[in-house]
């Protein structure tokens, strides 16, 4: 081989290692750039609120076990976030007893939250003739019975973040939110008609993002 094809194939293995280097160094701000941008922009996850449940039925049926109910639940959302919207793909809500869902998983349509932004949804849960588990049937005939009974509204989803241009990837949310409801006493909520019973809750929800 002559000197210099030597020489120009170690002129292209300099060159080559000079852009590998800048490559590198470049990828690397960039990294950095990336990593305090999202350290200053770490989104805070939203706050849920559940202001009030309106109880259209409840009813539970002996043998077998078999419960009816049917809730309108009223939750508002807030954005804390000062520079970061929040899109809400998907959320179902749904209301369990004792960590038993006792209804239906309702939709809420996908939408944009914007910063420092408060939504509200009032969605219908309902469950038709759901069986009971029997230890769960014990613990409501003692619900019955104090006078009271306490549910938990349930939201499960996907949230993305939104930073000027970018968008994230998708996050799971699960909220949680309980609900106690005195049993049978219309004279502790406002009546709506039709037997139905609307309590003031504004209880603040757990949030898991």
């Amino acid at each position: 081989m002559s000197k210099s094809c030597t020489h120009h194939g170690q002129r292209w293995r300099k060159f080559w290692f000079r852009v590998l280097k800048y490559a590198s160094v470049t990828l690397f701000i960039l990294l950095i750039v990336v990593l305090i941008t999202w350290a200053v922009l770490h989104p805070r996850k939203p706050q849920f609120i559940l202001q009030d449940t309106t109880l259209y039925a409840f009813n539970v049926s002996a043998t077998p076990s078999l419960l009816t109910s049917t809730f309108q639940a009223t939750v508002s959302s807030r954005n804390p976030n000062d520079n970061i919207g929040i899109y809400y793909d998907r959320l179902d809500v749904y209301a369990t007893y004792l960590d038993q869902q006792i209804t239906t998983r309702t939709r809420i349509p996908a939408s944009y939250e914007g910063h420092k932004d408060i939504d509200v949804w009032s969605p219908f849960i309902y469950g038709n003739s759901v069986p009971v588990a029997p230890y769960n049937s014990a613990a409501l005939a003692q619900d019955q019975a104090n006078g009271y009974i306490m549910v938990m509204i349930k939201i499960d989803g996907r949230v993305r973040w939104k930073v000027g241009s970018f968008t994230s990837g998708g996050y799971h949310i699960f909220v949680t939110c309980p609900a106690y409801i005195p049993f049978g006493d219309g004279s502790k909520g406002t009546s709506v008609g039709n037997s139905a019973v609307k309590y003031q809750i504004m209880h603040k929800c757990h949030v898991n993002v």
